[in-house]
């Protein structure tokens, strides 16, 4: 009799908590971007896994002024690179021809000197001759002279003959000289007695369009990295307006879709809350206590937790022990305290077998007790289960 009565009293006085049930934290999927939303139907309570679609948000508005503008400007530099491109290739062109004319040029020039040389050694030696007849006539002259026969007149003419003859032959051969000294330059591509240019206008004119030809391949370069930039610039744009033009939301968490905070059809704005899901993975169980049991507690203390309706004791630890009146704690919880809970002691039990075992997990709202101490009975309890 006594016996039965210790139990009955030590079941009723052991550290068991009033209250307990199966909480998880919440979190909120918001809307990257404005536009209309589209939610995939699932009713409250279905099961996600992490990476699931939840729904996409759509905006035919968004603003893609600057991609124009960026685009347009990629057009005008475009066409002012083809533009000197096609120029450069032009004036390469003419060069070529210039540069065959001014080639056919020096080579019928050289020719022509080589020419003018023939002639003037030709004259050379025909001054070279009436030099040796006029000499030839004023020895006859001076002899004749001294013999009485010619006159001092016709003395004086050979010898002024003889001395036109000898600067008809100096004349001559400078002529030669000369030409020889024109016919080696032309052979380096230098022309002289053309006036005061020391090349032919088709050489003068392939220098001149060489450096124009530079000069727009030097902008042509300056207008291919600006339209490299531009297409850099175009490229990060239309990735931004591809971002806020349309955008997929999914689940990240593996839990439950616990409240749709926008429906679909709706016009959000970036930012703005749109379903709230339960995270599975931080399911633990909240309780409350009297101010005895509370004060018996520390953290990392031991308990078990039975589901009502259940005969089987799932073992915790004690991680957290907020005290009465603990309602700022469930802000980002699923279930809130009932304001009963809020007047007694608030524990947190985590139970690691409601996140590690399929059938009991995500349970959220599942009530229970909590004991704290071994009762008589629990011996018996556990042969049962």
């Amino acid at each position: 009799m006594f016996l039965a009565l210790f139990v009955i009293v030590r079941e009723q006085t052991a550290g068991v908590s009033a209250d307990a049930f199966i909480n998880a934290r919440l979190t909120t999927t918001r809307a990257p971007i404005s536009g209309t939303f589209d939610a995939i139907s699932r009713p409250l309570g279905a099961r996600v896994n992490v990476g699931d679609s939840l729904g996409t948000i759509a905006d035919p508005l968004v603003d893609n002024v600057r991609l124009s503008d960026l685009q347009q400007q990629r057009m005008a530099t475009k066409a002012e690179l083809d533009r000197l491109t096609k120029t450069a290739e032009g004036l390469a062109v003419s060069i070529e021809e210039l540069g065959s004319r001014a080639q056919s040029y020096r080579r019928e020039r050289i020719q022509q000197l080589q020419a003018q040389i023939d002639g003037a050694e030709a004259s050379a030696n025909a001054a070279e001759a009436r030099l040796r007849y006029a000499r030839l006539s004023l020895e006859r002259s001076d002899r004749l002279s001294d013999q009485g026969v010619r006159t001092g007149e016709a003395l004086e003419q050979s010898r002024s003959l003889a001395e036109v003859a000898e600067l008809d032959l100096v004349s001559a051969q400078e002529t030669v000289r000369v030409a020889r000294i024109n016919l080696a330059a032309a052979e380096r591509g230098i022309f002289l007695g053309d006036g005061y240019n020391d090349a032919p206008y088709s050489e003068q004119r392939v220098s001149e369009l060489e450096v124009a030809r530079d000069q727009l391949q030097a902008s042509a370069a300056a207008q291919a990295t600006v339209l490299e930039a531009l297409d850099l610039r175009i490229r990060a744009e239309q990735v931004r307006v591809n971002r806020l033009n349309s955008a997929s939301l999914q689940a990240n968490v593996s839990g439950l879709i616990w409240d749709y905070l926008a429906i679909s059809g709706e016009t959000v704005q970036r930012g703005q809350d749109l379903l709230s899901l339960v995270d599975c993975q931080s399911t633990i169980v909240t309780l409350s206590v009297t101010e005895r049991v509370y004060n018996q507690i520390t953290l990392g203390s031991t308990a078990q937790f039975r589901m009502n309706g259940s005969d089987r004791l799932l073992p915790g630890l004690v991680t957290r022990v907020a005290g009465s009146g603990a309602s700022t704690v469930y802000e980002n919880l699923a279930i809130a305290p009932s304001e009963r809970h809020l007047e007694r002691f608030d524990v947190t039990l985590d139970v690691p077998a409601l996140r590690q075992e399929p059938e009991l997990r995500c349970l959220i709202g599942r009530t229970g007790r909590v004991f704290f101490e071994e009762r008589p009975l629990d011996w018996l309890r556990r042969m049962w289960t």
